[in-house]
């Protein structure tokens, strides 16, 4: 039997719009109706962001990582009975990968999975600025969900890459960076975004699948 109330999923925004846009709150609504607790946080430049009203541009990564990692703390004392999965959209999933590699080094590795909702393997037309060289070391179990189209890494460039065993890459049919699809393409991005919800709460399971083996 999977028992998804078994995990926690600690999931952040991209760079530009935090927990309260709507791809957020869908997908923590629906995961959350789903079975799979999932609570979103806030970086605290979008905090800032949010109160001023003026935009202002993600701190730097060693400041994202930390502020990643004290989230984790607060959610490890308010849920010491939780296995941890941690993720984010775009940049917060690139945020939560290397908080995954930088702690599945220590002896207290408290992580069971890692969830990337699209990924942003280079900046668009950037490929040469590539961004995920720690993936192919991962070992934390990881599930990257990723636009066909994604400007940030598509399907074919993806394919190109050397990934750890430990990453699965799962494609959303013609979706972009946030899953949405082209109108001809037959698909919608309500579609997309179901699909997304049930690749997560089916990689979940799986993982509880392999951990009662």
């Amino acid at each position: 039997m999977n028992k998804l109330d078994d995990y926690l999923f600690i999931l952040t925004h991209g760079a530009g719009a935090g927990i309260e846009s709507d791809f957020m709150k869908g997908m923590v609504r629906d995961l959350n109706k789903s079975g799979l607790q999932t609570i979103a946080f806030n970086f605290p430049y979008m905090k800032i962001m949010e109160e001023t009203a003026k935009r202002r541009p993600p701190d730097r990564m060693p400041k994202l990582i930390q502020a990643f990692k004290n989230q984790l703390e607060i959610y490890q004392d308010e849920y010491p009975n939780k296995k941890l999965v941690i993720g984010g959209k775009s940049m917060g999933g690139r945020v939560a990968s290397l908080v995954a590699s930088e702690i599945e080094k220590t002896q207290n590795n408290s992580i069971n999975a890692c969830i990337c909702l699209g990924f942003p393997f280079h900046p668009p037309k950037k490929l040469n600025k590539y961004r995920g060289d720690h993936l192919s070391n991962l070992t934390t179990a990881t599930l990257i969900l990723q636009g066909e189209r994604d400007t940030f890494g598509t399907r074919f460039e993806i394919d190109g890459y050397s990934l750890s065993n430990s990453v699965t890459v799962n494609f959303i049919p013609d979706g972009d960076h946030s899953f949405k699809p082209r109108v001809r393409s037959g698909y919608t991005l309500s579609q997309n975004i179901e699909q997304s919800v049930v690749e997560i709460v089916e990689f979940i399971s799986r993982l509880q699948e392999d951990t009662l083996q």
